[in-house]
């Protein structure tokens, strides 16, 4: 049954693919870069940033103008557990601070900026690295944030929630005393299940 499962899945992604639906399933993920580059540049130049859960360091490209440090707690290898969708590989060598996302090693308000993208889903404490983000985060500073609203298991272990919706930025934030310059949402139910599919079928 699960076989049949899959091999049905792939039919419905190579369809999308060979019937002018390439992009189905890739679009949030198109979308978010755009918006994080976006949203990078109007950081003004020379200013101190921060990528928490860093990963593999794919927004370090759009900091150029900016003093960047990388931080991850290095633990996630690509295989994590077998359980749903991992990367098989991943590389974190080059990340500059290594520690728990929630006890960063770095003096308070040391940082004009701090980047967490796609990170959340990943704590079992979010509201606690928020607090951390806040303790190191200079007055008037920039934080930016993304998270998905809906997801499938990925990088298990190291997966505790889903469901950031507006509701819990509008709260915490106003908790933490923050002012929110944009919330933008990204992506619909049907990009939704192309990206799920994606990710199911993958490798298969």
């Amino acid at each position: 049954m699960k076989s049949t499962i899959i091999k049905a899945l792939i039919r419905v992604i190579n369809f999308l693919d060979r019937n002018d639906f390439p992009q189905v399933g890739l679009q949030n993920g198109t979308n978010r870069d755009q918006w994080i580059e976006k949203t990078l540049k109007k950081i003004p130049d020379g200013l101190k940033i921060l990528d928490v859960g860093a990963g593999e360091l794919p927004y370090k490209k759009y900091c150029d103008h900016l003093d960047y440090t990388s931080q991850d707690f290095n633990q996630y290898d690509g295989k994590g557990d077998g359980s749903g969708f991992q990367t098989d590989e991943w590389n974190t060598s080059k990340i500059d601070i290594v520690c728990d996302i929630t006890d960063i090693p770095v003096e308070s308000v040391s940082f004009e900026a701090i980047m967490c993208t796609e990170v959340l889903e990943h704590l079992p404490d979010p509201i606690s690295a928020l607090k951390e983000f806040d303790r190191i985060l200079k007055p008037g500073g920039y934080l930016i944030i993304t998270a998905p609203f809906c997801s499938m298991t990925h990088f298990a272990p190291y997966h505790f929630a889903t469901g950031f919706n507006r509701y819990f930025y509008e709260y915490w934030m106003g908790e933490l005393a923050f002012e929110i310059l944009e919330l933008q949402t990204n992506g619909n139910y049907f990009e939704y299940l192309g990206q799920e599919l994606r990710r199911v079928t993958k490798g298969c």
